[in-house]
């Protein structure tokens, strides 16, 4: 199987020597996204309750352009400056995931590009019909 690219205008561009996300049969690996606004590539806000909601917006972006949709995440990893900012994070992911929910894993890092305070990257599984 050849790798297929994904690149969507509607989430940041890659900042760095990577793709927003790569596509390999019906397994989409999706590269970490931060809260950066596509059109302007700069930070939505210091409020992390806004840059976790621009982060699954950003997400959703990348996995429409794979021809699927942020409930196909089959896997969600998140890395967080802050720890205690998971209670926020699962009430941000209620309102993008329904039931059944991905796999995740929440990571405590010390810092991530420009400043953000949260990263999300994935694995997303297309209907098998795509």
């Amino acid at each position: 199987m050849s790798k297929v690219i994904i690149s969507t205008d509607k989430a940041p561009a890659a900042i760095g020597t990577y793709s927003q996300a790569v596509k390999i049969g019906t397994t989409v690996y999706l590269s970490g996204q931060i809260p950066l606004v596509p059109e302007t590539m700069e930070l939505v806000s210091e409020d992390f309750t806004q840059q976790a909601e621009q982060v699954f917006k950003n997400l959703t972006a990348v996995c429409e352009a794979a021809g699927g949709e942020l409930q196909d995440m089959v896997k969600v990893q998140i890395y967080l400056t802050d720890l205690s900012e998971f209670a926020i994070v699962n009430e941000v992911m209620a309102k993008y995931f329904k039931t059944p929910y991905p796999a995740r894993a929440a990571i405590g890092v010390k810092q991530l590009p420009k400043g953000a305070q949260i990263e999300i990257d994935g694995i997303l599984e297309l209907p098998s019909t795509n």
